[in-house]
Parts: C-alpha cells; sequence; structure tokens
C-alpha cells in the first residue's frame, strides 16, 4: 500500500494497493490464522505509511513500523489469559499472539457484551450502527498488538446489551452509557477513544461530556458533519432521503473480492441485531443520520484535544462533505484512504498501520505524564494552536475596527 498527499483537497490520501457475572461463560475467541507474508515494495523509494498531521502542536510524526520479509504460521492457541494474549508453539519455539475474549458486565443496572484484547494504554473501540463487539474482533486484535489494552463494547441495543431508556435515547445517552461501563470496568486514566461511522458521533459526545475519559479521539468514517450534497447545492444530511441511503449501502460491500471479506463478518452481529431489537436499529439509524456534532468538536478544538479523522474514498455512507466538515470543525487534516465505509472490517492491518502514529503519539504522552511528579502536573495545560490564535487575533482586531 502507498500513500500520497492529495494537496488539491489538503487531506493525506492512502492509494491501493467488574467481572464477569457468575451465570455467564466465559468465551474466547480463540482462532488459528496465518499471517500475511510483507515483501519490500518495489519501489524502494515509496513509503509505507504516511502519518495523518493535526493542527495541534503536541502532535509529532513517528516513522511506521518497516516490512519484514518474512512468512509467520499462528496456530491454534493452546491456551489464553483473561488479559487477552495467547501463547502458541510452533516448530521454531514459542510465540504469542493477542485475542479477543468475549465478556459480560453489568452497566446502568442493565447486562452489557464486550470485548477485551491486550494489556498497556486502554482503547475504547466504538462499532457502527447495526454491529456489535463481535464484527471487530480482528481489529481489536490488530490495536491490541500495539502494546495497548483494547475494549469495545456492544453499546445499548446491540449484540445482546439492553436498550437504553426512552428518557437518555440520543447520543448524548449512549456517551452516558460508555462512561460508566468505563467505571464498571474500572479505567481509572484517559482512553484512546476510536469511533466508526455511529461509534465516532458517540466518541465526540463522550470526549465533550466526559473529557477526563478521553486522550485522544480516532474519528473513522464518523457521523457528525451534517453536510451532503444534492446536486450542486450542500444540504443538511438530515434532508438526505432514507432511500438514498438504501441506495448507497451496496456500494460498502463492493467489488467481490471485498464482499467475501465484509459479509461474514458483518452478518455475525447484523442479523441477530436484526432479529432481536429490529426497532433499535431503526431508532438509532435516525438517530445517526440527524447527528450534527461540528459545534461540539470545535469545542474540542480549543480545549486542544488531539483528533484524527480517517475517511474512505468508496464511502457511500458518509459522503466526502460531511468528512470535510467534521475536519474544519475540528481544525485538522484529514486522512483518506482507498475503501468503503467499512474498509477497516475488509482489511484490519491496514487500519493498524493508519493508526500507528495516533496509538504511538498516545503512548509517549501517557509516559509523559506517569513521568511528571503529581504535584507539577497542575501547571501542565494545552495551549491554542498558532492558526487558531491568529483567527482570535482577527475576529478582535475587526471588532475593534467596527468599534
Amino acid at each position: 500500500m502507498a500513500l500520497r498527499r492529495a494537496d488539491e483537497h489538503g487531506f493525506r490520501q492512502a492509494r491501493d494497493d467488574p467481572d464477569d457475572p457468575d451465570e455467564w461463560p466465559l468465551r474466547a475467541a480463540c482462532r488459528g490464522e496465518s499471517a500475511a507474508v510483507l515483501s519490500p515494495d518495489p519501489l524502494s523509494n515509496r513509503k509505507k505509511y504516511v502519518s495523518p498531521v493535526s493542527a495541534s502542536p503536541s502532535r509529532s510524526a513517528t516513522s511506521a513500523p518497516s516490512r519484514v520479509n518474512a512468512s509467520v504460521t499462528l496456530t491454534r492457541p493452546a491456551n489464553h489469559t483473561e488479559s487477552g494474549v495467547a501463547s502458541t508453539s510452533s516448530s521454531g519455539g514459542t510465540s504469542s499472539r493477542v485475542i479477543a475474549v468475549d465478556k459480560r458486565t453489568w452497566v446502568q443496572g442493565r447486562p452489557a457484551g464486550y470485548s477485551v484484547a491486550g494489556q498497556g494504554m486502554p482503547v475504547i473501540l466504538l462499532h457502527g450502527w447495526a454491529l456489535a463487539q463481535h464484527t471487530y474482533r480482528s481489529v481489536v486484535e490488530r490495536i491490541a498488538s500495539q502494546g495497548c489494552r483494547v475494549i469495545a463494547p456492544s453499546m445499548p441495543g446491540f449484540g445482546g446489551t439492553h436498550d437504553l431508556p426512552a428518557s437518555s435515547f440520543s447520543l448524548g445517552g449512549y456517551a452516558a452509557w460508555v462512561d460508566d461501563l468505563l467505571t464498571a470496568l474500572e479505567i481509572d486514566e484517559p482512553a484512546v477513544v476510536v469511533g466508526h461511522s455511529f461509534g465516532g458521533g458517540v466518541a465526540i459526545r463522550l470526549a465533550h461530556d466526559h473529557p477526563e475519559r478521553v486522550r485522544s479521539l480516532v474519528l473513522v468514517n464518523s457521523v457528525g458533519g451534517s453536510a451532503w450534497k444534492r446536486g450542486t447545492k450542500l444540504r443538511s444530511i438530515a434532508e438526505r432521503p432514507l432511500w438514498d441511503w438504501g441506495l448507497h449501502f451496496p456500494s460498502d460491500v463492493w467489488p467481490i473480492r471485498q464482499a467475501t471479506r465484509v459479509l461474514p463478518v458483518i452478518a455475525e452481529d447484523l442479523l441477530p441485531n436484526l432479529v432481536r431489537h429490529p426497532l433499535a436499529i431503526v431508532k438509532v439509524a435516525n438517530l445517526a443520520r440527524r447527528a450534527d456534532l461540528r459545534v461540539e468538536l470545535e469545542a474540542l478544538r480549543d480545549r486542544g484535544l488531539s483528533i484524527s479523522i480517517i475517511w474512505a474514498t468508496r464511502d457511500g455512507i458518509i459522503p466526502r462533505e460531511s468528512f470535510e466538515a467534521l475536519c474544519v470543525a475540528s481544525g485538522v487534516e484529514g486522512t483518506v484512504v482507498e475503501g468503503s465505509h467499512s474498509w477497516l472490517l475488509a482489511d484490519p492491518a491496514q487500519f493498524g498501520e493508519v493508526i500507528t502514529n495516533d496509538m504511538n503519539v498516545a503512548k509517549a504522552a501517557r509516559d509523559l505524564e506517569a513521568a511528571t511528579p503529581p504535584d507539577r502536573r497542575k501547571g501542565i495545560r494545552r495551549v491554542q494552536s498558532l492558526r487558531r490564535r491568529k483567527a482570535v487575533d482577527l475576529r478582535s482586531a475587526d471588532r475593534r475596527d467596527d468599534g
């Protein structure tokens, strides 16, 4: 996969190529699979990865891992630990891989399911519309392999997790539920929050309403931009008719090579959700398509929160205008990859590469905080970017001229 910057759009573009309830058993997803062979790029001058650039001055680029010219086969794990690290034996010795473990807990007095894998810096992965924790198992394992503890809940109404009560059915209500989940799991430090599609909207509200929970945001083909072009006129995405959403949905699983990867993964959660919670699917769809989170993103930008926004070129669910609106509101450059709305499910390895820089920056910030004496942390604060300061100065000058 080679990456290049599309200067005409201003975006970086990637091109082709509390413990378990006793009555619930622990179910581990222990699957054997072969790792892909990664060979050097025939064009030696092409870079493996170009990191997304944030408007925050605290962000820095880190180099991507080099390619390995080797073939590694991982066999079915003989055992696993609760943390999600499985040990496997091969003819050459002992190797290890990270696996996702499915668990259950109680949140707001109701049962909830989630997957967990790995150890280290906490990462919360929030799923998209009509899906749940199982769909993202390979994505969870890929992120966890970078030295993180990844938690992927099935949000209310999906994957066997009970619906939200009508009084709290909103993006803010979903964010409050995630906050209570983290309390139940005793996560006592800020986490990197990754949100895909509808989960991106929940992630934005979580960062806005519960800032102590979020270290940084990674929004992947996220709702919330509320922009849609019909002909030459830019409209609110809430005006987009349902039939138009449905018309573009097939493009999310095409071509056939991607369909064979995505459909079996999606079906594991989508079909049970359709049977168990058909009304919740409709309600959440309406909530997602009306989401306008630009004001919340502007507030997060002013706080100096690190935000990455990723979009795929063939996404027919989230239009490019909505992605651009998210980038403008948050004051960051977006990253554009080749793929559809569910590209991360079709190619978890590519997704792991794209967010490597975000994980490394977050871990470096976490290590710096741990090394800073508590009595000195009070003096650490984020500052506005130069771009933001310049805009404020210009507005102040305009007001003086008007006066």
